[in-house]
């Protein structure tokens, strides 16, 4: 659990506003999340999430004061790009990048739940299914959706999926269950805030890659 527990999201202040740089210093590590599932089917999503990072990160170093929050960028990139925006630049990358974080979210939420097929208590199949049907699935169109389900097919016993988690190291399930939890506090919160920020901002697209 080492990976996670590591790289804890900050907590966030009452106005709910997220630090670009905080953020993507915390989001930076999570890629090797997708590692841990085992197949290089998860590759595409994983490569989804470094390089929505690497563009958003671009434009905040444009200019780290007038780009200090999330929030601060989609207003900037409105004014900006005119009719054009929300499908453009950082606020495009973000809004995919939620939703990668959100599968993360969701499947670690569905672990630490205890959710499991008991036909197959041992595997992380089921929870790798919930998290992909919640946050992705109506954004991909039939062949994505088909390489998604091959790579949910051979994910790893959960034990493994742990180990991996841990870095390698022999650690107790109960043990990293409850670092689960506790990285979910935070990032938990920080995901449901961007998520509320593109309601809000009528930033939010809906149309199938």
């Amino acid at each position: 659990m080492a990976m996670l527990a590591e790289h804890q999201f900050k907590q966030l202040p009452a106005d709910k506003q997220i630090d670009t740089r905080a953020f993507l210093e915390s989001v930076s590590y999570l890629p090797p999340f997708f590692d841990c599932l085992g197949s290089r089917l998860f590759s595409p999503i994983k490569a989804d999430v470094m390089g929505n990072v690497t563009k958003i990160k671009a434009v905040y170093d444009t200019n780290p004061t007038k780009f200090k929050t999330l929030q601060l960028i989609l207003d900037g990139e409105k004014e900006m790009y005119g009719s054009e925006w929300p499908k453009v630049g950082a606020t495009l990358a973000l809004m995919w990048l939620k939703r990668g974080l959100k599968f993360i979210q969701v499947m670690l939420q569905s672990i630490a739940d205890g959710e499991r097929d008991e036909a197959n208590p041992s595997l992380i199949r089921v929870n790798a299914t919930k998290a992909y049907e919640l946050t992705l699935k109506r954004y991909h169109g039939w062949l994505v959706q088909k390489v998604f389900n091959a790579a949910v097919y051979v994910a790893p016993y959960k034990a493994e999926f742990l180990k991996a988690l841990s870095k390698g190291r022999d650690v107790k399930e109960e043990e990293c269950i409850e670092k689960i939890r506790l990285f979910l506090v935070n990032f938990t919160v920080t995901i449901d805030a961007i998520y509320e920020m593109y309601t809000k901002s009528n930033a939010e697209l809906d149309y199938k890659v």
